[in-house]
């Protein structure tokens, strides 16, 4: 297990730094705030925070079942401008921790 711990570290370290960066910009962040290779979701249950993760997530098994249960909850139609995760934000970074490819 503390071979891992780096690794989540390090994730969570790269999600909070996005969240945060996002946080400091304008109430309305735009296409511009997404660096190439990139693209934003929100994610949470009630209150939405917003994630700047990288392209190669969508190739991943278990982050295609979090876009299948976002399609079967949203559609197509995602009001604020990135695509909406419907979990918790801890399994959220869980996700991200094991993907590694922050």
């Amino acid at each position: 297990m503390a071979i891992h711990m780096p690794l989540i570290m390090h994730s969570k370290q790269v999600l909070r730094r996005s969240s945060l960066t996002a946080a400091n910009k304008s109430a309305s962040p735009t296409a511009a705030d997404v660096p190439k290779g990139h693209f934003a979701v929100y994610v949470g249950e009630s209150e939405k925070k917003r994630f700047v993760i990288p392209i190669s997530y969508l190739s991943n098994p278990s982050f295609q079942d979090l876009l299948s249960q976002a399609e079967e909850e949203f559609g197509f139609d995602h009001p604020m401008g990135g695509l909406t995760i419907p979990c918790r934000e801890d399994v959220f970074i869980g996700l991200a921790s094991q993907l590694g490819g922050l």
